[in-house]
């Protein structure tokens, strides 16, 4: 049975007259860089409480919730990876004070991408684990299906409309679908428990959430992943839950690789969110490569 680990107490940051949640942990250390932890659409500096628990023996340990996700503010904006790469960078320059590791899950690791090559000088270095994000598509565009293509653009078209938009929110948002969702995308099952349910359904309930789901669906695509490596100069991680349902890992590992080679990489066995699935595993590849990248 997986013991619950508390989460770290937090406090706010106004920025852009919105207040943002994060928490701090452990001390600073002038020859290792702080390390910042952002979580996955959905999610919030909760689903980092593994790692935050045990890092923090090492380093100075934050975490933040991305503005219209978990504890922060969700207000009615169009929400982009720009959007979040000038609050990663703001709050890094404002709150950290120096440069960090950043360490995002998924979208946050299409935000951290961002910050890396457009604000390089809040980044010292970025650890991606099951990032999201497009890479430019090289392959030649094949005709599609008209009947596929039909039905895709209804289905597109329907989702911006207000009402059917808030009708599939409030199912996706439901304890039960949470934890189906977790099901499909965890392969170790033991780590869903009854707290990670209530931690992504919580947020779900503040005022403007229903907003912000129908805000992803509108946001024009984001910079792509390829030209956004090419603008990066730091260290870079790579973490792989091979197990992860949404995405090929090792294709999707394959092309990080060709675009920026010197990365460091692993492959786990795990799904979309290694490091609450194995979050020793991922402590320790983490630690290792920091330190070592210091030494």
């Amino acid at each position: 049975m997986t013991t619950a680990i508390a989460p770290t107490t937090g406090a706010y940051w106004q920025w852009r007259n919105q207040s943002i949640y994060y928490t701090r942990a452990g001390s600073s250390h002038l020859q290792r860089p702080p390390l910042l932890l952002i979580h996955g659409f959905g999610a919030s500096t909760d689903h980092w409480r593994k790692n935050i628990d045990e890092l923090q023996q090492d380093f100075e340990v934050w975490a933040v919730d991305l503005v219209g996700f978990g504890r922060s503010a969700k207000p009615k904006w169009q929400y982009s990876g720009d959007l979040w790469r000038d609050q990663l960078h703001d709050f890094i320059t404002e709150v950290i004070g120096r440069p960090a590791v950043l360490v995002g899950n998924s979208l946050g690791g299409y935000a951290s991408i961002c910050v890396a090559a457009q604000r390089s000088e809040s980044a010292w270095g970025v650890a991606l684990l099951n990032s999201a994000g497009p890479f430019s598509d090289t392959k030649p565009a094949s005709k599609p299906n008209p009947i596929q293509a039909a039905i895709g653009k209804i289905s597109r078209t329907l989702l911006l409309q207000p009402v059917p938009s808030w009708l599939l929110f409030q199912y996706v948002r439901r304890r039960a679908t949470i934890r189906k969702t977790l099901e499909k995308v965890y392969v170790n099952k033991d780590a869903i428990t009854d707290q990670l349910v209530e931690e992504i359904y919580r947020p779900s309930c503040d005022a403007g959430a229903a907003q912000v789901f129908a805000s992803v669906f509108k946001s024009p695509q984001g910079e792509k992943i390829d030209v956004l490596l090419g603008q990066m100069a730091c260290p870079l991680l790579t973490l792989w839950g091979e197990g992860d349902p949404w995405i090929d890992a090792h294709e999707r590992g394959a092309k990080f690789r060709h675009h920026y080679p010197q990365l460091k990489e692993h492959y786990l066995k795990a799904g979309h969110c290694p490091h609450d699935e194995e979050p020793e595993q991922v402590n320790g590849l983490l630690r290792d490569w920091v330190l070592g990248s210091t030494s």
